[in-house]
């Protein structure tokens, strides 16, 4: 049996108006090499000046997952050749970075948690962009100097699942924090994925593979699952030594697999060496202090949410995981809807009809539209599977709540009297049922409540037909 041991890169780009070094725009989708300019071009005698905000958002980082965050940290030079570089070397921090000694922790099903070391989050400038079409390659340098935040965890991860907790527990403190948009599909969130494998009870750490630039939970998944495979196969045949080998490898999506990029660089092999071009950077009280506010992060607005809505503690895992749901989730309770109701109809209902694409974020039906459908139900205008067919409806027409009732005839009856026609009719057909109930067997009551809802076409308030069943048999 053998035990995984993952350690992970993130990089998140800073929602920055102006890049780390210069006052070229970050804005994404530009016509290429044209938010660029001497100094993310690389030119001789350009000079980089820090950008404030950068900081800011890597300090508020910091105090979010509990770090040191360092009065003074130091840029360095870290160099390399690649085309999308076009300076030759990277800056970034290594000695000393802004934020050390950090911690997060994972949710499970059960309601337990798990510490995940955070070792530093340091800030760094991005490359550019190759474009490889047929024949040959291109560059965009409109990428190059965006502020990113490298997160680099422990190798305290043992399982592909713990990965993608951390990573999606990582995604939305980033985004509650407001500090970067971690938009997976337009490389605002990249993770590079360290893995190794050793036998159950071995403390040794073994050779680690990099898997680089992965930007999607599905495929880290699926990389990971290939990657340890290959591995364990690897150290079972007696060829762990010569086939496993510490390297970067790049995860094939068609194929399914991993395959070798380059051998991986030590730090040596950068030679890093401080910034001549920057000072060291120095944070005054003021700077910290203001670093410290922060809003409410997921794991308090949990806590909050189970004190003071009080729903289930798996159910406010769910709705706090993700900002935007939670955003929902509070204005379906401001508009009046019951906590417990919004839950079930937030995450089972809603979430559960959103298909082909469709997100929260563009959901045909809005938390003020979700709340007035709740509110239907909780007065007893409509019954519960009512409701779904209101939400079906809802979901592919944009009208009120009120009109669709109206217009599907789902208004539920609740006049007693003529809630009684209808009990007395079947009572009547069924006079040896009722006699059988007035004789002990009352698990009966749910026979003639299915025959009063099948006669008044499901439109009976079911709570009512209870009550008037009960007094009539009595």
């Amino acid at each position: 049996m053998f035990e995984v041991v993952i350690g992970l890169e993130v990089h998140i780009q800073l929602n920055t108006k102006t890049k780390i070094f210069c006052s070229c725009a970050t804005s994404f989708g530009e016509k290429a090499n044209t938010n660029v300019c001497p100094v993310c071009l690389g030119l001789p005698g350009a000079l980089p000046v820090l950008n404030k905000e950068a900081v800011k958002k890597a300090i508020n980082f910091g105090y979010a997952v509990n770090a040191t965050v360092h009065k003074k940290s130091v840029f360095n030079r870290k160099n390399y050749f690649y085309p999308d570089l076009p300076k030759g070397y990277q800056i970034s921090q290594f000695e000393i970075p802004i934020v050390e000694n950090g911690e997060l922790f994972i949710d499970f099903e059960d309601g337990s948690q798990k510490r995940i070391g955070i070792t530093r989050a340091h800030l760094e400038e991005d490359a550019g962009k190759n474009i490889h079409e047929e024949g040959y390659s291109k560059v965009d340098l409109n990428r190059a100097g965006t502020p990113l935040l490298e997160i680099v965890s422990e190798p305290d991860i043992r399982s592909i699942d713990e990965a993608i907790k951390y990573l999606k527990k990582l995604h939305s403190i980033v985004r509650y924090l407001d500090i970067s948009d971690a938009n997976m599909q337009e490389g605002s969130f990249r993770c590079d994925v360290n893995v190794s494998i050793r036998p159950k009870g071995d403390e040794k750490l073994y050779t680690r593979v990099e898997i680089k630039n992965m930007n999607s939970f599905k495929f880290i998944q699926k990389a990971l699952e290939y990657e340890i495979q290959r591995q364990i196969e690897a150290w079972e045949d007696g060829v762990y030594e010569k086939e496993v080998v510490q390297e970067t490898r790049l995860f094939d999506l068609p194929s399914g697999t991993t395959r070798s990029m380059r051998g991986k660089e030590d730090s040596d092999e950068y030679r890093y060496f401080p910034e001549p071009d920057l000072l060291p950077v120095i944070l005054d009280d003021k700077m910290l202090e203001e670093g410290k506010e922060i809003p409410e992060l997921p794991d308090e607005k949990k806590e909050r949410y189970i004190k003071e809505y009080k729903i289930k503690e798996y159910d406010a895992a769910v709705i706090t995981s993700s900002l935007l749901m939670a955003n929902f989730f509070e204005e379906m309770i401001s508009e009046g809807a019951s906590a417990k109701n919004s839950v079930i109809w937030l995450t089972v209902e809603l979430l559960g009809r959103l298909k082909n694409g469709l997100s929260l974020e563009t959901s045909p039906v809005d938390a003020k539209k979700l709340s007035a459908l709740i509110k239907r139900i909780e007065d007893n205008t409509i019954s519960g599977k009512a409701g779904k067919d209101v939400l079906d409806y809802l979901m592919e027409n944009d009208e009120e709540v009120d009109s669709v009732i109206e217009k599907l005839g789902l208004k539920q009856v609740s006049d007693e009297g003529a809630l009684l026609v209808i009990i007395d009719e079947i009572l009547k057909n069924n006079q040896d049922k009722v006699e059988e109930y007035r004789a002990g067997k009352d698990k009966l009551l749910g026979f003639f409540v299915g025959q009063c809802m099948k006669a008044s076409r499901g439109k009976a308030n079911p709570a009512k037909i209870n009550q008037l069943l009960k007094e009539k048999l009595t």
